[in-house]
């Protein structure tokens, strides 16, 4: 889980905005999708290993995924979630 003080302090390297959470359900979905071979990073890689959470975008449009309680907060690993209500 994500501290959260460190939530607080992170930002959208692209576009400055504020982060949170994604939902449960947005986590499972992603990770159905990424074990059905379906998913897809920023820089058109599939996506291989499940997320524990994720960072969501205020504009709800791209997810920061978290592994082993930390945030990979590069864009081009960054998941997009215009498919993915939450």
């Amino acid at each position: 889980m994500v501290d959260s003080f460190l939530l607080n302090l992170l930002r959208c390297p692209e576009t400055m905005q504020n982060l949170h959470l994604a939902s449960n359900s947005q986590i499972s979905r992603i990770n159905r999708d990424i074990q059905s071979g379906h998913c897809r990073n920023r820089s058109g890689q599939y996506v291989s290993r499940p997320i524990d959470t994720g960072l969501v975008r205020d504009d709800g449009r791209i997810l920061y995924p978290v592994r082993n309680d930390i945030p990979v907060m590069l864009p081009e690993e960054s998941i997009p979630l215009k498919d993915q209500p939450e």
